[in-house]
């Protein structure tokens, strides 16, 4: 219950008026720390509730009576303007029941209205660092006064290159009393490099390990032949699923486009999602999605982040993505909050390798699945290493000539002709600039 926690009453409220009755493991383990005021590094798999985890304690620090701001007092940093408008709907639907504000300040969106919000001086900055760092260099906006401050989805803003960005506003909130960093993944060696930059002493929870990443979705591969080949395969799953809402995952735009253009012409309810498409596209593609006008999303990993929509019960990674955590972050748009979802791969001979080394970092095996209405020939590699790889076939070393040197070496040396020719002189030009060849004359040949 959440009244376990030594949270203000007012908040109390506002989670039995949206129906929380039992805190998530992230919550559990994340909220009673974040109370205490320490830094928190947080793992927690997409879906998880983490938003709430760092939402009710921040909150619990700046409530208090009505009274003119003249200082934001936190700032939450997320990687895309779809997380950061679903965070701001969540601090808003928490703080209902108090005089908290907060303000939203995303790329897309007018600058000049968003300098005018920031003269009013909201509580709580919600943005993403592109926009922020441009309206601090204007100078509409002062964090040396924030007092926490929360990275959310940090793995994925290094992934985007925010880091120096990242960097400078944290030094700007250089007065802050708590830093909270929160990711889907352990990340690599720039995100510890970044934990050491901005955190303090900080308590670590890996809340999931990687294994127990997505417990609640199936995950499966079918193999194909081909892309056409995976394309009749997508049609069949998306004709005989049976499925609320879908994703198709993609790794070009131009697949993505033509994976569109094909289920418009089959008449399927659809949009396309990628990184050519403005602010107004993107929004109108997210909200048709979440209003159930659309069926289906077609996009590229511009969509893994932030994408929170209830329904959505199947993803299909038409392209396999090309590590394991943007597996992770894609397949975890599905199976969120404890419900049930379906992870499709479609693999070729040459995504069978990737597919393997993913297996290896989620430490699972993918179920295998066959649709014998669309079977292809390919069925996987015919000889795998101990990794779940493919094995490779070895190719004859021969000489320049592409003749065996077993063979060669058999006949033993041959012996090269030589030829006397006559050799050309050397000669100047008259000018004495350019060298000259001099001319051979034969005897002519007798018949």
């Amino acid at each position: 219950m959440f009244s376990q926690f030594a949270l203000h009453e007012r908040l109390l409220k506002a989670v039995a008026e949206l129906n929380f009755v039992e805190p998530t493991p992230v919550q559990t383990a994340a909220i009673p720390l974040a109370l205490e005021g320490r830094d928190l590094r947080v793992t927690a798999q997409t879906g998880s509730g983490k938003t709430a985890a760092f939402v009710l304690p921040m909150l619990n620090r700046l409530i208090g009576p009505a009274k003119v701001r003249v200082d934001i007092r936190a700032l939450i940093l997320l990687p895309t303007r779809e997380l950061a408008q679903q965070t701001l709907k969540e601090v808003e639907r928490f703080s209902q029941f108090t005089f908290i504000k907060a303000g939203l300040i995303t790329g897309g969106e007018d600058f000049k209205v968003q300098a005018a919000m920031l003269r009013k001086v909201p509580d709580i900055l919600i943005g993403t660092p592109g926009r922020l760092l441009e309206q601090l260099n204007a100078g509409n906006l002062d964090l040396k006064h924030v007092e926490l401050l929360v990275l959310d989805e940090a793995d994925r803003m290094l992934d985007m290159g925010f880091a120096e960005d990242v960097e400078r506003l944290a030094n700007e909130c250089a007065n802050r009393q708590q830093t909270m960093l929160f990711s889907a993944t352990t990340g690599g060696s720039g995100l510890r490099e970044m934990i050491g930059k901005v955190l303090k002493d900080p308590q670590h929870l890996q809340v999931n390990s990687v294994s127990e990443l997505a417990e609640g979705t199936r995950q499966q591969i079918i193999t194909a032949d081909h892309n056409v080949h995976k394309e009749q395969v997508l049609h069949w799953l998306l004709a005989n699923e049976t499925y609320k809402k879908a994703i198709i995952f993609t790794n070009t735009r131009a697949m993505a486009d033509r994976i569109y253009g094909r289920l418009v012409a089959l008449e399927y309810k659809t949009f396309v999602l990628h990184g050519e498409k403005d602010q107004k596209d993107r929004k109108l593609a997210i909200d048709r999605l979440k209003q159930g006008g659309v069926k289906i999303l077609v996009a590229t990993d511009v969509a893994a982040r932030g994408l929170d929509v209830d329904g959505l019960d199947m993803v299909i990674n038409f392209d396999m993505p090309r590590t394991g955590d943007d597996y992770v972050h894609r397949i975890g748009r599905t199976g969120r909050a404890g419900a049930e979802g379906l992870a499709i791969s479609l693999i070729t001979h040459g995504d069978w390798n990737l597919m393997s080394s993913i297996e290896r970092y989620l430490k699972q095996k993918f179920e295998r699945r066959t649709i014998k209405e669309v079977k292809g020939t390919y069925t996987g590699p015919k000889k795998v290493k101990a990794s779940g790889k493919a094995v490779g076939v070895k190719k004859k070393k021969s000489d320049a000539k592409g003749v065996d040197k077993k063979k060669t070496a058999a006949k033993g040396p041959t012996k090269r002709k030589t030829v006397n020719r006559p050799k050309a002189e050397s000669l100047v030009s008259q000018d004495g600039l350019a060298p000259l060849k001099k001319r051979v004359t034969r005897p002519p040949v007798s018949e």
